[in-house]
C-alpha cells in the first residue's frame, strides 16, 4: 500500500474516530437534564422519545428517595415546600431540599453517592460553613458546571453551585459532595461566595437565593431576593463570579446609582436562562419597592418588570423591555424567557419568550430586543390614592392570544351556591374594578389576574417540531385595600401576614388583603381556576386549552368533568415522545397530556401534591420522568420529602 492511500486510510479512521465521539456526546446531552429547563435557554423539552403516546400506559414507579427534610407550619423550622427540579449530570441526580442539603442519586435506583450540608461540611480551619440554625427554605435547583480541560487526578473539576436564603453560594464538588474551598476563599469562606460582602445599597434582607444559578463559560451568574415591603429595600443586585476562584467579576443593579437610596428590589427570585453561543444571561426582574404603593418612587425605573439580556462576560445590559409600567399590581415577572427558536413568517427566528402575570406573552428578537409581535400602549385606570400617580398607559402586544384570563363581569362570578354567587356579587359591588390594571385604592380594589397570575413560576415549555408553546396558568382574583396608618403608628407592630396584607414600611398606607373567596372558602373567579394552554408560534393563536387539575371542598375530589381546574405551581415539561409531564395541581397527581390535542393520557397519584416541575432522563437504557412532591406550606396542602421516578414497565 501506497504512502498516500495509507495516509488516506489513516485520515479516514481519524474522521470516524472524530465523528463517533461527537455522536457520542450528543446522545450524552440527549440523555442528560443538566440545568432546570434541560438546555441553557430553558426550553423545558427533551428529545426522549422511549416513553411516547403508544407506551405511555405502562408508567409504573422505579423508585422513591425520600430526604427526610420537610417540617409543618407552627414547627421550629417553620412550614416547607418542595419546588425543587432536579438536574440529571456526570452520571448522577442532583437536587436540594427544603433544609439547604444537595442530595446526589443513582439516576437509575435513586440510591444515595453522597449528601453535602455546610453545617456539617467543614472549611479547612475544621469549622462548619454555615453555622445556622436549621429552617425550612425554598430551593429550586442546583447548578452545574465542568473544566472544559480538567486536570487529571485534581478535586472539583466538576462542581455542583447551590444558593440560599443565608445569600452564600457553595461549591460543590461534583464527584464526592465535598466543598471546593478554593471558591470564596479570598473572601475569609472558603467554599461559597457570599453576596453579603458587597453593598447591596437598601436595606431589609438581601441576596437569598432560591432559585439555581445560570453558569456561561466560567462565570455563575448569581440572583438575590429582597424585601419589597421597605421604600429603600436592598436592590436586586445580580453577580457574576468565577466559577473556580469565587471571584466577582461583575454586578448588575436594575436600579439606578441616583436612585438607590430612594428605592429597591426589582430582583430576580425567579430562575434565569442564557444564550451561550450569544454570552447572554436573561433576567427576569421583579417589581420596585414598595409593592402596590409607588407614591415614594415617582420617576422611571425602566429595568423593572423587565426582560434584561445582561453580558456574561461584562454584566452590561445588551437590551431590555419593560412589560409593566410603574408597577402597582406586583405584576413581576416569574420566570425565565424562554430562548428557543421558533418558526414565523416563513423563518426560522431565535426569541425569547416571557410569559406574564397579566396573561400576555412578550416575544422579543434575542439578539436584538425588537418585538416579532406589534406592541402598544394602552390607556389604563388611573389611581385615586393621595400621593400615588398612575403610569399612564400600559404595553399589550397585539396579534398574539392571551393564554389566562383577564376580564372579570359581575354575572360570571362563580358560587356553588345562588346564595354563594349573590354574596360574591354583592362583595364585587364595594370594589372599585375598572379592568386590568385596576390601582388600589382605601376603597378597596379587586385586581384580576391577581398578583399570583396569571403566568407564574415554572409555567412553560417548548416544542420545536410543533412550533408550539405550553404554558399554564392560574385565575384567581384578589382584593386588596389600603389603610392609612394613624399618627404615631409603629410600623413593626403591623406584622406583615402575607405578599398582600403587609406594613409597606416607610409609605403612609398599610394594605389589606386576601383571594377573593365566599364565605365557603371557595373562589369567585370563575372556573376554570388553573388551565393548561398550546399556542401556535407561528400565528400566535391557540391551538387548544384545557382545565388544569382538579380540586377538593369538604373531603371531595370534584371530577375533571366539572372543568374547575386548580390553583397551582410548578410548570410542564414536553418530550420527544408526544408527551406533555406536568403536576402543580392541588390534586396529588402527575398527568401526561396529548402534546397534539391536551387530551390526558395517563396519570398516576402521588402521596402529597407535586408542586414542582417535571424532568426526565435516560440512565441504563431506560427513560425516566421524575417529579418532587413534597406540597407546600404557603398553600396549606400535606406536606412530604418524596422525589419520584418513573420508567416503563418490564
Amino acid at each position: 500500500m501506497g504512502c498516500t492511500m495509507i495516509i488516506r486510510v489513516l485520515m479516514s479512521i481519524a474522521g470516524l474516530a472524530v465523528a463517533g465521539l461527537a455522536q457520542a456526546q450528543d446522545d450524552q446531552r440527549r440523555a442528560d437534564w443538566p440545568t432546570f429547563g434541560n438546555d441553557a435557554g430553558g426550553s423545558q423539552y427533551s428529545s426522549l422519545d422511549q416513553i411516547n403516546t403508544k407506551n405511555i400506559g405502562k408508567l409504573k414507579v422505579a423508585w422513591t428517595h425520600r430526604s427526610g427534610d420537610f417540617s409543618e407550619v407552627g414547627s421550629p423550622t417553620g412550614g416547607s415546600n418542595m419546588e425543587v427540579t432536579p438536574i440529571q449530570a456526570n452520571g448522577m441526580l442532583y437536587y436540594c431540599t427544603p433544609f439547604n442539603r444537595v442530595f446526589a442519586l443513582d439516576p437509575a435506583t435513586g440510591k444515595e453517592k453522597w449528601v453535602f450540608d455546610p453545617t456539617v461540611a467543614k472549611n479547612a480551619d475544621g469549622k462548619p460553613l454555615l453555622e445556622k440554625p436549621k429552617r425550612a427554605m425554598t430551593c429550586r435547583g442546583v447548578s452545574y458546571w465542568e473544566a472544559a480541560q480538567p486536570e487529571a487526578g485534581a478535586a472539583c473539576q466538576r462542581r455542583i453551585f447551590k444558593g440560599d436564603a443565608y445569600a452564600n453560594l457553595y461549591a460543590i464538588d461534583a464527584d464526592t459532595g465535598q466543598p471546593c474551598l478554593d471558591f470564596g476563599a479570598a473572601k475569609g469562606h472558603p467554599g461559597y461566595a457570599s453576596q453579603l460582602d458587597y453593598d447591596n445599597h437598601g436595606q431589609g434582607f438581601a441576596g437569598a437565593m432560591s432559585s439555581p444559578s445560570a453558569v456561561v463559560g466560567d462565570v455563575v451568574v448569581a440572583t438575590s431576593a429582597a424585601n419589597d415591603g421597605l421604600v429603600d429595600a436592598a436592590d436586586g443586585v445580580v453577580r457574576g463570579f468565577d466559577v473556580r476562584t469565587g471571584e466577582m467579576k461583575w454586578e448588575f443593579n436594575p436600579i439606578s446609582a441616583d436612585k438607590s437610596d430612594q428605592t429597591g428590589a426589582a430582583n430576580v427570585w425567579t430562575t434565569t436562562s442564557a444564550d451561550i453561543k450569544r454570552g447572554l444571561v436573561f433576567l427576569p426582574t421583579t417589581s420596585p419597592s414598595t409593592d402596590y404603593y409607588g407614591g415614594e418612587r415617582l420617576f422611571d425605573i425602566p429595568l423593572s418588570d423587565a426582560t434584561v439580556a445582561v453580558s456574561t462576560e461584562t454584566g452590561k445590559v445588551v437590551w431590555s423591555y419593560q412589560t409593566v409600567r410603574h408597577d402597582l399590581f406586583d405584576y413581576d415577572l416569574v420566570g425565565h424567557p424562554l430562548l428557543v427558536n421558533i418558526e414565523k413568517d416563513g423563518r426560522r427566528i431565535d426569541v425569547a419568550i416571557t410569559q406574564t402575570k397579566m396573561g400576555w406573552l412578550f416575544v422579543h428578537d434575542r439578539e436584538t430586543g425588537v418585538p416579532l409581535w406589534p406592541i402598544e400602549e394602552r390607556a389604563v385606570p388611573q389611581s385615586d390614592l393621595p400621593g400615588e400617580k398612575s403610569a399612564p398607559t400600559q404595553p399589550v402586544p397585539i396579534g398574539i392570544d392571551a393564554f389566562a384570563g383577564q376580564v372579570m363581569k359581575r354575572g360570571d362570578l362563580f358560587g356553588l351556591t345562588p346564595i354563594d354567587k349573590a354574596w360574591c356579587q354583592r362583595e364585587f359591588d364595594t370594589m372599585r374594578y375598572d379592568g386590568m390594571y385596576t390601582p388600589p385604592s382605601e376603597k378597596g380594589t379587586l385586581l384580576f389576574p391577581s398578583a399570583l397570575g396569571g403566568g407564574n413560576w415554572g409555567g412553560a415549555a417548548f416544542d420545536q417540531a410543533s412550533n408550539m408553546l405550553i404554558i399554564k396558568s392560574e385565575n384567581l382574583a384578589s382584593r386588596l385595600k389600603f389603610i392609612k396608618k394613624v399618627d404615631g403608628e409603629k410600623e413593626d407592630k403591623v406584622p406583615g401576614v402575607d405578599y398582600l396584607t403587609r406594613p409597606l414600611q416607610g409609605t403612609p398606607y398599610r394594605t389589606e388583603g386576601e383571594i377573593f373567596m365566599s364565605p365557603l372558602g371557595i373562589p369567585c373567579t370563575p372556573t376554570p381556576w388553573g388551565t393548561l394552554t398550546a399556542i401556535d408560534m407561528g400565528t400566535g393563536k391557540l391551538k387548544w386549552q384545557v382545565p388544569l387539575g382538579q380540586v377538593k371542598k369538604f373531603g371531595v375530589t370534584i371530577p375533571d368533568s366539572f372543568g374547575w381546574g386548580s390553583p397551582n405551581i410548578g410548570g410542564p415539561i414536553i418530550t420527544g415522545g408526544g408527551l406533555i409531564f406536568v403536576a402543580a395541581a392541588l390534586d396529588e397527581k402527575l398527568r401526561a397530556l396529548d402534546l397534539a390535542s391536551g387530551k390526558e393520557l395517563w396519570q398516576s397519584k402521588l402521596p402529597v401534591p407535586g408542586m414542582a416541575v417535571p424532568m426526565t432522563y435516560m440512565a441504563g437504557g431506560k427513560q425516566y420522568v421524575v417529579i418532587a412532591a413534597g406540597g407546600h406550606s404557603r398553600v396549606e396542602t400535606p406536606l412530604g420529602d418524596h422525589l419520584i421516578a418513573y420508567t416503563l414497565a418490564d
